[in-house]
C-alpha cells in the first residue's frame, strides 16, 4: 500500500528518517495479514498459543511487569497555555514536549519494523466518524488495532478523500519506566507515545484519540466525545430506546452494556452498541444521535464469569487476545472469579506457589471483536447512528445518592454530570470510602479544561431541538451493616424501564430538591424480595447530607476559577438554595 495524500506520505517519511526502522509495512486490515502477524509473534514469543480445542484462535500476551496499566501521571495535554489544559490534566508546552519526544524517538526503531496503521473510528461511511493513522513498532498494537478499529484500506481511502486525520506515533522503546510519556497535541491533532506497549498507552485509537483528542475536536466542531456505553432496550411490544451511560471504573459499566434481562422481565431485550465510548452529534433534524467509534472491546477480565456477565464470558471463548491472565493445567486462560479451576502459571509465566497473590494481573485484559458479543446490535455499524432517548450518569455511593433520579432540565443535568463522584473500594485503592470527583466519568480522558468542557455541554441547549433527558443512578446504596439494598446486574433493567417511561411521559415523579424521583408504584418490583423499608432507603433524599454534598461540589468548582460557566454556577446555587 501507498498513499496519494502528500501530507501523510511526508509525515511517514519524516518519522522513518527520525526513527530509522529496518522496514515499513502498511497494514491493510485483512484477515490474512492478522494471521501472518499472529504467526510471527508466536515465533518470537510475543504471543503464546492457548488451548486451541477449547479456545480456538485465542492467544496470550505477557507484557513487561512494569508496563501493565495506563500511566496518568505521565500523560500530558500540550497546549500553548496551561489554563487551556486545565487542572484536570498534566500540562507541558508543545515545544518542550516535542523536543523531549524527538530525543526519545531518535533512532528508536533500528532493527524493527514500523507498521503504518490507517484506521477509522466509527463506521467507515458515517459523517460522524473520524480517521487516524498510527505509526508503531509493535505488532501487538497492530493486531489489537485490527480488532478495535476499522483498520486498513477502506480507512486509508477515506483519509485520502477528506485529507484530514489524527497522527499517532508510538514506540515501545526499551520499556524503561523513566522514559515513558504519552503526549497529546490537540491543536495539531497529534499523539506521541513512548516507552509502553500496554493497551491505552499504545493503542492510540482508543483513549488517546477517541476521547482526549476527540473531545477537543468535538468542542471545535459542535459534538460530544464521551466515556459512555451505548445500549438498545426493546420492549415486548417492539419499541426501542437507546441509552448512553457514563460510569467511573468499578461501577458496573460493562455489565449494563451487556445486560441480560432476568426471567421476571420476560419479553424485554437488551443489545450492546458500545461498552466504553460514544460520540454524540446533533443531526439535521435537531436530534442527538450517537455512534460507537470502536469496533471491539478491550475489557478488564478478572471477575468475568457466567453469573456476572455471561455475554462477555461467552464471547471470549474464541478469536480473542488475552493480556496478562494466568493459565490453568489445560493451557486455558484463567483469572480470579472465572471458575473453581486452579491456575498453574501466573501472569508473569511463573509457577503459582500459593502465596495468595492474584495469579492474573488485576488489570489483565481481553481484546475481541464486538461482533462476537451474543447481544451485539447491528446498528453499531449504522452510519446514521442511533437517536438517544436518555443520558445516564452514575457512581458508587453507599448512602447519599438514591437508586435513580432525573434532572429537571438540561442545565441541571449538566450539573449532575459535572458533580459525578464515586467512593473507592479496597480493591481499587486500598482505602475504602474516599469520594473522588470524576465529572461525566471523564476525569482521565478530557483533552482540555473541564470548565470549558462543561460550557460546551451547556451549549447544546441551543444546538438541539430534542435533547435527551438526563438521569443519575446508584446501584451501590448500602444499609448500616454494609448490605447492598439493590440486587443490581440484570435487575437494573427495572430502573431503565422507569427511565424509558419518563422519557415517554408515561409516569409522574416525586419532585425533590435534587431532581425527580420514582413513585414506588411506578417501579416494577414484581418478583423482587424488596421490603417497603428497603425501597424507602433506596429513594430517600437526606437534605442535610445533600447540602454538604453540594457545598463540596462548589469547592471542587473553585479549582477551575473564573472559567466555570455562569450557567453552571447559577444552577449549583439554585440547588443549594432549594436544599436550605
Amino acid at each position: 500500500m501507498t498513499t496519494s495524500n502528500q501530507a501523510l506520505q511526508q509525515w511517514i517519511d519524516e518519522v522513518a528518517n527520525m526513527t530509522q526502522p529496518d522496514r515499513i509495512v502498511w497494514c491493510d486490515g485483512s484477515e490474512a495479514e492478522y494471521r501472518s502477524l499472529v504467526g510471527e509473534m508466536l515465533e518470537t514469543g510475543d504471543l503464546i498459543e492457548l488451548n486451541q480445542e477449547t479456545h480456538p484462535n485465542c492467544y496470550l500476551h505477557r507484557s513487561d511487569p512494569h508496563d501493565v496499566a495506563r500511566v496518568e501521571h505521565l500523560t500530558f495535554v500540550c497546549t500553548e497555555h496551561a489554563e487551556d489544559a486545565g487542572p484536570n490534566n498534566n500540562w507541558m508546552h508543545p515545544s518542550e514536549a516535542h523536543a523531549q519526544m524527538d530525543s526519545l524517538f531518535d533512532g528508536c526503531m533500528q532493527g524493527r519494523t514500523m507498521y503504518v496503521i490507517p484506521y477509522c473510528m466509527g463506521p467507515i461511511d458515517s459523517p460522524y466518524s473520524r480517521c487516524g493513522v498510527e505509526l508503531t513498532d509493535s505488532p501487538y498494537v497492530a493486531i489489537n488495532m485490527k480488532l478495535m478499529t476499522r483498520m486498513g484500506q477502506a480507512a486509508l481511502e477515506r483519509i485520502e478523500r477528506e485529507g484530514k486525520f489524527v497522527r499517532g506515533l508510538h514506540s515501545i522503546g526499551d520499556l524503561n519506566p523513566d522514559q515513558r510519556f504519552i503526549m497529546h497535541f490537540p491543536q495539531e491533532l497529534q499523539i506521541q507515545s513512548f516507552g509502553s506497549g500496554y493497551g491505552g498507552n499504545a493503542l492510540l485509537g482508543k483513549k488517546c484519540h477517541a476521547l482526549r483528542i476527540a473531545s477537543w475536536q468535538a468542542s471545535q466542531e459542535g459534538w460530544l466525545a464521551e466515556h459512555m456505553l451505548l445500549v438498545e432496550v426493546e420492549s415486548p411490544q417492539g419499541d426501542k430506546h437507546y441509552l448512553a451511560a457514563a460510569f467511573p471504573s468499578a461501577c458496573g459499566k460493562t455489565n449494563l452494556a451487556m445486560l441480560i434481562p432476568p426471567e421476571s422481565q420476560d419479553g424485554w431485550k437488551v443489545r450492546t452498541l458500545g461498552d466504553d465510548i460514544a460520540w454524540l452529534h446533533v443531526d439535521d433534524a435537531g436530534q442527538l444521535r450517537a455512534i460507537n467509534p470502536e469496533s471491539g472491546y478491550f475489557g478488564v477480565v478478572p471477575g468475568t464469569n457466567v453469573q456476572t456477565n455471561r455475554n462477555a464470558f461467552d464471547m471470549i471463548k474464541h478469536d480473542a487476545i488475552f493480556t496478562n491472565v494466568a493459565v490453568n493445567a489445560n493451557n486455558e486462560p484463567w483469572w480470579e472469579g472465572k471458575d473453581d479451576d486452579q491456575p498453574v502459571t501466573d501472569w508473569q509465566g511463573r509457577a503459582v506457589n500459593g502465596s495468595g497473590e492474584p495469579a492474573a494481573h488485576p488489570n489483565s485484559r481481553f481484546t475481541v471483536s464486538a461482533q462476537q458479543n451474543p447481544c451485539y446490535s447491528e446498528l453499531a455499524d449504522d452510519p446514521a447512528g442511533v437517536p438517544i432517548s436518555a443520558i445516564i450518569f452514575g457512581g458508587r455511593r453507599r448512602e447519599l445518592a438514591p437508586l435513580v433520579y432525573e434532572a429537571k432540565d438540561w442545565n441541571h443535568g449538566v450539573l449532575i454530570g459535572a458533580s459525578v463522584a464515586s467512593e473507592t473500594t479496597a480493591a481499587a485503592a486500598g482505602k475504602v470510602g474516599v469520594t473522588r470527583r470524576d465529572p461525566m466519568a471523564m476525569k482521565p480522558f478530557c483533552g482540555y479544561n473541564f470548565a470549558d468542557y462543561w460550557g460546551h455541554w451547556l451549549s447544546f441547549a441551543a444546538r438541539a431541538d430534542e435533547l435527551p433527558k438526563i438521569f443519575h443512578v446508584n446501584w451501590f446504596r448500602q444499609d448500616a451493616d454494609g448490605r447492598f439494598l439493590w440486587p443490581g446486574f440484570g435487575e437494573n433493567l427495572r430502573v431503565m424501564r422507569w427511565i424509558i417511561d419518563r422519557c415517554e411521559n408515561q409516569v409522574e415523579a416525586e419532585d425533590t430538591p435534587i431532581g425527580y424521583l420514582p413513585r414506588p408504584a411506578d417501579l416494577d418490583l414484581d418478583g423482587l424480595d424488596l421490603d417497603p423499608d428497603t425501597l424507602k432507603q433506596l429513594l430517600t433524599v437526606d437534605h442535610a447530607a445533600w447540602r454538604e454534598e453540594m457545598q463540596t461540589v462548589g469547592e471542587y468548582f473553585t479549582e477551575y476559577e473564573h472559567r466555570v460557566p455562569e450557567l453552571l454556577t447559577a444552577e449549583h446555587q439554585k440547588i443549594l438554595k432549594t436544599l436550605k
